[in-house]
C-alpha cells in the first residue's frame, strides 16, 4: 500500500513542495480582509479582473487546460504569479498548482479503508466488528458521521494493540467517548479542561445506559429495536438544532471547537419510517440531550492554586467511583483536567494499563500536545486525532513574538524538520486554512455582505477616526444590523466611538462609493479558499513528519476518515508504536 509504506524522506519531500508552493503564495492568505479596501488589496496582488477569477474558479476542472496554453508572457510565471510584479497573471496556473499541492495531490493521504484493512489480521478475526451497523445506514448528520466513522477505526486500533482503554483528549460532551463504551465495551477515559463538559458527559452517559444492552444487542443482530426501546429513547430526543459548523465569512464565525461540536441535523421531511431505520441512530440522537454550552478557558494544572487542583482531584475521584459502582456498563469515565505532554496520565487515571489515545477535533495547541503525549508516555500503544481550529494554533517562530502559548512547547511547527526552517505561517493563513473548499465549491458560499460592511467599516474609521487601529472589537454587529448605516452606527458604539460627527447620508456614501468593487473582496476570499487545502496540508505533513522522527513509531500515517463536505477537518494522524506492528 503506497500510503502506509510512505516514510520520512517521502514526508519531508511532500512538506518542500506545499513550502515553494506557499512561497509565493502565502501572502494572498495572510492578506487582512478588514484592511481590503484601506491597503488596496486587490491592485497589490491580482493583475487580472475580478470575473477573471471568479469564472476560473467556479469552472474549476472544466478549464484547467486553458493553463497549459502558455505565451511568452505566461512562462515568466511561477504558479500563476508574475516573477517580476509579484502579481497573479494567470487563475489557471494558480488553480492546477494549487490542487497539486493539496494533500490528495501529493498522494499523502490514505484512505479509512485502506486502514482498516491494515489493521485486519484476518477477515474471520475482524468480523466481530464488521458486522454491526454500515456506516452509510443512518448517518444524516455530521456528528453521527464523524462518531461512527472515527468509533470503527479505534476499535480496529484497540483490537489490534490488544488494549482494552481509551483516553479521548477534548472529549467534550461525551459523544464519541460514550459511544466508544457502550458500542465497542471498551473503557474509556474523557478528559476536558471545561468541568462543565465533563458534568454534561457523565449525566449523558449515565441516562444512555439502561439503552445500551438492548442498544448493542440490535448491534450484533440488525435487528429492529423493539418499540418500546423506540419508545423511549425518542422520549430523550431532543430538539435538533441545525448543523453549526457550516462555511462562515468571518473569523468569528470560522472556529471548529473542541468541545462544542455541531448538533445532529433531522434531514427535511424525516418520516417515521426513517426515524425506525436503527437504535443506532437513536442512539447517537439522544446523545444531544444538553444544550450546548461554552468550554471553559484552558488553564495549565501548574497554574491552578492548591485548593483547585485538590478539588479537580476529589472531583476525578469521585466520578470514577461511581462509575465503579454502576457496574458492568460503568465504562465512560469523564474527567476534568488540562493535560499537557508532561501530564502524568497514571496519576490522573490511577487504574491506567496500555491504552490509546484519540481525539476528535482537539483544538488549535491540544491536537500537538497529544502527538508530544503519545510519543512521551510508553504506556500509549496507539494515536488517532482530528485535529481543528489551526487559527489558535500557537507558532514558534511568529516574528511578532505573538500568539506564544502559557507552556513552553508552541503547537506549530511540531516536526524538527520544520522547526530547523524556522517555518512560519502567519495567524491570517492559518484562518484561511479553516476554510473549507469542497463546501465552497458545492456554492455554500461565503458571507460576502458582512466582510464587505466591516472592510468599509475600515475606511470610515481611517478617515475619520484617528483610532482606527484600536485593538477594540466590532463583534457580531451585522446580525443585529436593519442597514449598511445601521452597521456602521452599531459599530461604532461597540468601539466607543462618537458617530454624530457623520450623518446618514455620509454614511451611506462609502457604501455606494466601494459596492462597485464587492465583486474584488469575493475574488479575493475564493482565492483563500483555493489554497485553503495546500495551508491545512502543510500543517498535518508537519504532525506526520513528527511522527515519522520517532524512532519507537513503527507505522504513522495521514487517513481520511470523513466525507469532507460533511466534516470539513476531515484528516486523522494515525500512530503505532514499535510493540503493536502494523499487519500486512
Amino acid at each position: 500500500m503506497k500510503s502506509s509504506c510512505c516514510s520520512l524522506t517521502d514526508v519531508q519531500r511532500q512538506i518542500d513542495e506545499v513550502k515553494r508552493f506557499l512561497s509565493v503564495t502565502l501572502a494572498i492568505a495572510n492578506a487582512h480582509t478588514v484592511e481590503f479596501y484601506t491597503h488596496d488589496v486587490w491592485k497589490r496582488f491580482v493583475a487580472v479582473s475580478p470575473q477573471e477569477v471568479l469564472s476560473a474558479v467556479s469552472s474549476g476542472r472544466d478549464q484547467q487546460g486553458e493553463a497549459q496554453h502558455k505565451t511568452p508572457e505566461s512562462s515568466r510565471t511561477t504558479f500563476g504569479f508574475c516573477v517580476i510584479s509579484n502579481q497573479l497573471v494567470d487563475i489557471h496556473e494558480l488553480l492546477e498548482a494549487a490542487k497539486a499541492q493539496s494533500l490528495p495531490g501529493l498522494g499523502a493521504c490514505m484512505s479509512r479503508d485502506e486502514l482498516l484493512r491494515s489493521l485486519r489480521g484476518s477477515e474471520l478475526e475482524s468480523a466481530e466488528i464488521d458486522n454491526e451497523l454500515e456506516p452509510d445506514e443512518f448517518m444524516n448528520s455530521k456528528k453521527s458521521h464523524e462518531v461512527q466513522c472515527m468509533s470503527k477505526v479505534v476499535a480496529h486500533l484497540a483490537r489490534h494493540c490488544g488494549v482494552k482503554q481509551v483516553i479521548d483528549v477534548g472529549s467534550g460532551k461525551g459523544y464519541l467517548s460514550s459511544f466508544l463504551s457502550l458500542q465497542y465495551g471498551l473503557q474509556v477515559f474523557g478528559i476536558d479542561s471545561s468541568s462543565t463538559n465533563t458534568h454534561g458527559a457523565q449525566e449523558r452517559n449515565r441516562k444512555l445506559k439502561k439503552f445500551s444492552r438492548a442498544y448493542q444487542k440490535h448491534a450484533w443482530t440488525k435487528r429492529a429495536a423493539p418499540s418500546s426501546l423506540l419508545e423511549a429513547m425518542v422520549e430523550v430526543k431532543p430538539e435538533l438544532n441545525q448543523d453549526r459548523d457550516a462555511l462562515a465569512g468571518s473569523e468569528s464565525q470560522q472556529e471548529e471547537r473542541v468541545s462544542v461540536n455541531a448538533l445532529p441535523v433531522s434531514p427535511a421531511g424525516e418520516t417515521q419510517s426513517e426515524l425506525n431505520s436503527g437504535a443506532e441512530e437513536l442512539f447517537l440522537t439522544a446523545l444531544s440531550v444538553d444544550v450546548i454550552q461554552p468550554s471553559s478557558p484552558r488553564v495549565p494544572s501548574s497554574q491552578l492554586s492548591a485548593e483547585e487542583r485538590e478539588r479537580r482531584k476529589r472531583e476525578n475521584l469521585e466520578k470514577k467511583t461511581r462509575a465503579r459502582g454502576e457496574g458492568a456498563d460503568g465504562l465512560f469515565s469523564p474527567l476534568t483536567s488540562y493535560v499537557t505532554a508532561e501530564t502524568e496520565l497514571r496519576e490522573l487515571i490511577t487504574e491506567l494499563e496500555e491504552a490509546i489515545m484519540v481525539g476528535l477535533h482537539t483544538c488549535g495547541d491540544l491536537a500537538a500536545s497529544t502527538l508530544r503525549m503519545f510519543v512521551a508516555k510508553p504506556e500509549l500503544s496507539a494515536v488517532c486525532g482530528v485535529g481543528c481550529c489551526y487559527h489558535l494554533l500557537s507558532e514558534e517562530f511568529n516574528p511578532d513574538g505573538q500568539e506564544k502559548p502559557l507552556q513552553a512547547a508552541c503547537g506549530f511547527p511540531l516536526s524538527q524538520y520544520l522547526r530547523d526552517q524556522s517555518w512560519f505561517c502567519g495567524r491570517n493563513a492559518r484562518m484561511s486554512a479553516c476554510l473549507a473548499l469542497e463546501r465552497v465549491s458545492l456554492g455554500q458560499g461565503i458571507q460576502m455582505e458582512s466582510l464587505f460592511y466591516r472592510a468599509v467599516l475600515h475606511v470610515i474609521l481611517r478617515d475619520h477616526y484617528s483610532s482606527y487601529k484600536s485593538e477594540k472589537r466590532v463583534g457580531n454587529v451585522y446580525s443585529k444590523a436593519k442597514s449598511f448605516v445601521d452597521y456602521v452606527r452599531r459599530a461604532l458604539h461597540r468601539l466607543e466611538l462618537d458617530d454624530s460627527k457623520l450623518c446618514d447620508s455620509d454614511i451611506q456614501s462609502y457604501h455606494d462609493a466601494y459596492v462597485a468593487r464587492m465583486d474584488e473582496m469575493h475574488a479575493f476570499n475564493m482565492l483563500k479558499v483555493t489554497l485553503a487545502p495546500c495551508i491545512e496540508g502543510l500543517i498535518l505533513l508537519d504532525r506526520l513528519c513528527y511522527l515519522k522522527e520517532q524512532e519507537d513509531v513503527c507505522f504513522s500515517a495521514l487517513v481520511q476518515l470523513f466525507d469532507p463536505l460533511l466534516s470539513p477537518r476531515c484528516y486523522a494522524i494515525v500512530g503505532l508504536k514499535s510493540h503493536t506492528k502494523l499487519k500486512s
